[in-house]
């Protein structure tokens, strides 16, 4: 089998001229007492090793027969290409390979990754990241983050070993082979959905101008960004139905035209009533032209991209409010969550007066509410959702309007909204049992 052993401190003198028989002497070779003494080398496909002089023949033996083993079999990795700093891997190797298409994706990935991996085991091997490392990290998170978001950063570092056990890295993923180290288990979402009177409580707190968010959402179960990128030419009349074909997102500073979540567009039927105040907000409010680039609002590298994200134009139902698209952060800030407190859905916000930096003297304030995700305006989708279940509206179509993946995501998430069943079953069974009688 290719392989040997080379030991660079000594060899093999020449024989005895007078005794041939005699075992050769041996000799100190220029390099003695110099680096590392035993080398196994000649293993095809196995870059050579060298193990250091006290306990290195042993060493080079075991090394040898089992590089010898894995490479026959394919399966050899060299354990020094471990050796990269889990930091460089992902700065170098893993994050330039992803490829993500959708650049708010590539932001949260980079977010999640650059917060709550780097910090913790950026300094660490590749072949160094085990079991015990892992409890740590899990436990140093736990101070900083919820279930949720640790759930979320166990799975990008899962992904990030195993591209390294992909890229012969490394052998083994402990992430995924470790039943003894788990994260913390993501919280089952539990969506409620708002009464009748909370609906029309916080559409009354808003300013008439953004009032139609509400009836859409709560009417067709669109999401906020497919709210603001709903145009004119989405709104069938003739057929009852509105025609989700986009949304507004926002990229760094940016904002840009893209399809909606999970690349799916849709139709939702929506009532005769939802397209007459869709009607009258428009006769009071006009559409307007909002031109913005499709799904990247950075310059495109290529030919391909360029064209890909050459500007659009709409005629937006809802428009920010000095024109252009609506951003998700300015509606959550001067309109959602004011509405909400006057409506007395969540609390008053605090009032902190900061100085401003370019007028010495001068002060401005500043409304903070408190976080509320479940009164977010995903509540409105909820509720949605609530009255098409309580219907009695099969599953699978509620989550095709909703623009779900499938109908499992749907039953997941609403199931505890299903109403509970009224006894048919039960009925049909005593039919069955009393018939077999």
């Amino acid at each position: 089998m290719a392989g040997y052993i080379e030991d660079r401190w000594y060899k093999q003198g020449p024989p005895d001229p007078k005794d041939p028989k005699q075992k050769p002497t041996r000799v100190e070779t220029a390099r003695c007492g110099q680096g590392r003494r035993y080398k196994v080398a000649g293993i095809p496909g196995v870059r050579a090793r060298s193990f250091e002089n006290l306990t290195g023949a042993k060493g080079a033996k075991a090394w040898l027969a089992k590089a010898q083993h894995q490479a026959s079999a394919g399966e050899f990795i060299d354990p020094r290409r471990g050796e990269i700093l889990l930091r460089d891997y992902i700065e170098q190797e893993w994050w330039p390979n992803k490829g993500y298409t959708d650049p708010s994706t590539a932001t949260t990935v980079r977010s999640r990754v650059w917060t709550h991996i780097l910090p913790h085991l950026g300094n660490l091997q590749l072949n160094a990241i085990k079991a015990p490392q892992l409890k740590r990290w899990l436990a140093a998170l736990k101070g900083s983050a919820g279930p949720g978001t640790i759930n979320e950063a166990w799975h990008y570092l899962a992904s990030i070993l195993q591209s390294a056990v992909d890229d012969e890295r490394i052998t083994k993923n402990y992430c995924r082979s470790q039943q003894s180290v788990r994260p913390p288990s993501r919280p089952s979402p539990k969506p409620r959905a708002w009464s009748k009177e909370t609906v029309l409580a916080v559409q009354q707190a808003m300013d008439p101008r953004f009032r139609i968010a509400v009836d859409i959402g709560v009417g067709a179960g669109l999401r906020a960004g497919e709210v603001f990128g709903l145009a004119l030419e989405d709104i069938d009349e003739e057929n009852g139905r509105i025609l989700v074909r986009r949304q507004i997102k926002k990229v760094g500073a940016k904002l840009c035209y893209a399809l909606p979540k999970g690349q799916k567009t849709r139709d939702v039927p929506v009532p005769s009533y939802l397209l007459k105040r869709i009607s009258d907000h428009l006769a009071a409010r006009p559409a307007q032209l909002v031109k913005l680039p499709w799904s990247n609002p950075a310059p495109g590298e290529t030919d391909r991209e360029r064209e890909l994200r050459e500007p659009r134009t709409h005629a937006l139902i809802l428009p920010g409010a000095r024109g252009g698209g609506m951003r998700r952060d300015a509606w959550d800030t001067r309109i959602w969550k004011p509405a909400l407190s006057d409506a007395g859905v969540i609390g008053p916000p605090e009032v902190i007066r900061q100085p401003v930096k370019s007028r010495p003297g001068a002060f401005r304030t500043v409304k903070t509410f408190a976080e509320s995700r479940e009164n977010g305006f995903h509540a409105l989708r909820h509720t949605f959702a609530s009255v098409q279940l309580d219907a009695r509206e099969p599953i699978v179509a509620v989550s095709s309007w909703l623009g779900h993946e499938n109908a499992s995501i749907t039953l997941r998430i609403y199931a505890h909204m299903m109403p509970e069943a009224d006894g048919r079953g039960r009925t049909a069974m005593q039919a069955w049992f009393e018939g077999s009688s």
